[in-house]
């Protein structure tokens, strides 16, 4: 048997085979985002509209989420984190990392992912791209006319600069 495609190391039909079919929902939030990156991957376009929190189908482009499925070779998944979404839960969130191919050049999404709990079905409510950290350097920056660091006493610009 095949494995899963949301690279949970399991096989398919005992992952998420049996969320997208519809014999068993989503246990938790974890779980239902693994679904839906699996139709992703399957063109599953139905799913992937009847997970989405029925507050937030409104705005849905069913079209185009088709396009991108379709046109996507999906490399795979990595979840990074997920905050609450488990089973006794009714919100939940999920960090993660989509690879994919579009086009001949690999991308990645990664988002920030709320999920929500409604008369015992998870549901995908919406996400953000998390935040850059900006990096601070600790000392100050050499100058092209400086010193060279590494100690030859040349300037910056004519030795490691």
């Amino acid at each position: 048997m095949a494995k899963c495609h949301c690279s949970s190391e399991l096989e398919f039909d005992n992952c998420c085979g049996p969320v997208l079919s519809g014999e068993r929902p989503a246990a938790t939030a974890e779980a239902l985002m693994r679904s839906r990156y699996s139709a992703y991957v399957c063109g599953e376009i139905d799913y992937l509209s009847e997970s989405l929190h029925p507050d937030h189908r409104a705005d849905h482009d069913v079209a185009a989420t088709k396009r991108w499925a379709e046109s996507a070779d999906w490399i795979g998944l990595e979840i990074r984190s997920t905050k609450d979404g488990a089973v006794e839960d009714v919100e939940g969130q999920v960090e993660f990392i989509v690879s994919y191919r579009e086009q001949g050049v690999v991308r990645n999404h990664h988002e920030i992912s709320r999920f929500k709990k409604d008369n015992g079905c998870w549901y995908y409510v919406d996400g953000d791209t998390p935040k850059v950290e900006t990096f601070v350097k600790d000392q100050p920056k050499v100058g092209r006319n400086d010193p060279c660091t590494c100690g030859s006493g040349k300037k910056y610009k004519k030795c490691c600069g």
